[in-house]
């Protein structure tokens, strides 16, 4: 398959994924997400691939989340048909039953730090950034991304990250077990290079087995992801969802207030 906005390499037991679109901080749009899940499925598809890495293109961001200039009141249009399919992408990377890393060069926020909670593993430079922008921009992920974050770092922080929308460092992050190590960013490549090559090491069929068996405990999280997806289509053509919208492309103060009544 060719692809436009990622990066697909696969070479000595890794898949490589990279979000290529830098210039906008790897933020995702339809096409972007379509592209992800057939890079996700092409690895798990591939027999000399044992280990997945995420990551985002330059040194800058891992990814910013949904490009916010693609989405409209009927969500973000493109890719499949479908809009843009979150719910397809985070059930591959939960479903592959291969350990898939998140390598955090950067900025992971919104969307982008949601990809990187649902990976099984995160590296990230002492450079990245961690947050949800959500309710600020009149979107919410109340599938995986809410929930499942609880069961890392706990529900009181869960919901601090949610509802304030604050910016964390890789330490803060590391601190609260968001990430399972930091690096320099000159190092986060070859950091990363030797969890694969550990990984790679160990029996395939007992890592799938593993990740199936944690991903049990939060099964249940799928159907309420599916009926999410479909919730969060019919937000999106709200007034309410597209002041927030509006306010992050217009460069505002997003105003509120009005949809409190």
């Amino acid at each position: 398959m060719t692809y436009e906005d990622i990066l697909y390499d696969a070479r000595d037991g890794v898949a490589w994924i990279t979000i290529n679109r830098p210039e906008v901080r790897n933020a995702f749009r339809a096409k972007t997400v379509d592209e992800l899940v057939a890079a996700f499925r092409a690895g798990w598809g591939d027999p000399e691939v044992g280990v997945v890495v995420l990551t985002g293109a330059g040194d800058k961001a891992f990814s910013a989340g949904g490009d916010q200039r693609e989405r409209t009141g009927g969500g973000y249009t493109g890719g499949t048909g479908l809009g843009m399919d979150m719910h397809g992408l985070h059930g591959v990377i939960r479903a592959i039953p291969k350990p898939v890393i998140a390598m955090v060069n950067g900025y992971a926020i919104g969307g982008g730090h949601v990809l990187h909670v649902l990976c099984d593993l995160t590296i990230a430079a002492d450079t990245a950034v961690f947050g949800q922008t959500g309710p600020r921009v009149g979107s919410v992920d109340p599938g995986f991304g809410t929930a499942y974050l609880a069961r890392v770092v706990g529900e009181k922080k869960a919901r601090e990250i949610w509802y304030l929308c604050l910016q964390y460092s890789a330490q803060e992050a590391l601190d609260m077990g968001l990430v399972n190590k930091v690096v320099p960013l000159k190092d986060l490549r070859a950091e990363t290079e030797k969890w694969c090559a550990a990984l790679l090491e160990k029996s395939p069929t007992a890592l799938a087995l593993a990740k199936q068996s944690f991903n049990v405990d939060s099964e249940q999280r799928a159907g309420v992801a599916q009926l999410a997806h479909t919730a969060l289509g019919l937000y999106y053509q709200t007034d309410e969802a597209m002041e927030g919208r509006n306010a992050f492309v217009e460069k505002r103060p997003v105003d509120f207030r009005k949809f409190r009544a």
